[in-house]
């Protein structure tokens, strides 16, 4: 099981060393605290593992995209086992340590936009949709807070994050040239439709559907009516900080 959760300083750790794991350009603890401290201006999330029943197995894995090729594979996970997923208050644990962080996302909000800056998941927990709840997260947060727009950058060759972003309706509108310092690669700008076209909102209800018959899970809607408007209900690589 998973739980989607707002990300504390005391995840920085943690989320420091998925991201290490995703980005060949990991950004410094210090960016997320920051960040964490500005609460009004962005929103950052992380996907915590909730049950240790995951078995792995060897075998070859797809990468989502972001991340480093490693050897030993992905973890086969139960389908069954990313019910149920929450978001909101943190979960009580009763004691417990808390469960591994598994993935992350965040984005800026500035007047009417939503700016994406990173999603990254585990590779061992990858091609699990993990990333697409992610990104479902930050657009209803988006929604939810009345932006406009959802705009993020992404490698020029990280076709498997585009794919994911063009499912979502993205278009690259323009390029930021050798945007990304590691090896002065260039960046897509992508953005999305207008999250307050009502046909946009239909096809974001229609792709939560088919997402929650994949992954085997509800989503259902808090706040009222996607068709109207209303947030999709909160809960797939980027970053200044894809990598």
């Amino acid at each position: 099981m998973f739980r989607i959760e707002p990300m504390t300083l005391n995840d920085v750790a943690e989320v420091g060393r998925v991201e290490r794991l995703c980005f060949s350009n990991p950004w410094p603890s210090s960016a997320y605290r920051r960040e964490l401290r500005l609460p009004d201006q962005n929103f950052y999330i992380v996907l915590r593992e909730e049950s240790p029943a995951v078995t792995a197995v060897n075998g070859a894995g797809g990468d989502s995209g972001g991340g480093r090729d490693r050897g030993d594979g992905p973890r086969t996970i139960a389908r069954r086992t990313l019910l149920p997923l929450a978001f909101g208050r943190r979960a009580e644990t009763d004691g417990r340590p808390e469960r591994p962080v598994v993935g992350f996302a965040g984005m800026w909000l500035l007047f009417d936009e939503a700016h994406i800056t990173t999603i990254g998941v585990d590779p061992d927990f990858r091609g699990r949709h993990l990333g697409e709840l992610m990104l479902i997260a930050l657009t209803d947060e988006a929604m939810r807070r009345n932006a406009s727009w959802l705009t993020l950058e992404v490698r020029v060759s990280n076709e498997a994050a585009q794919h994911l972003y063009r499912k979502y309706g993205f278009k690259v509108q323009g390029t930021r040239r050798r945007y990304y310092s590691d090896n002065n690669e260039d960046a897509h700008i992508m953005w999305s439709p207008s999250l307050r076209d009502h046909g946009y909102l239909r096809n974001l209800r229609r792709m939560r559907g088919e997402l929650a018959d994949e992954v085997g899970m509800a989503l259902p809607p808090v706040g009222g009516d996607a068709d109207a408007g209303a947030s999709l209900a909160p809960v797939a690589d980027t970053q200044p900080a894809v990598g």
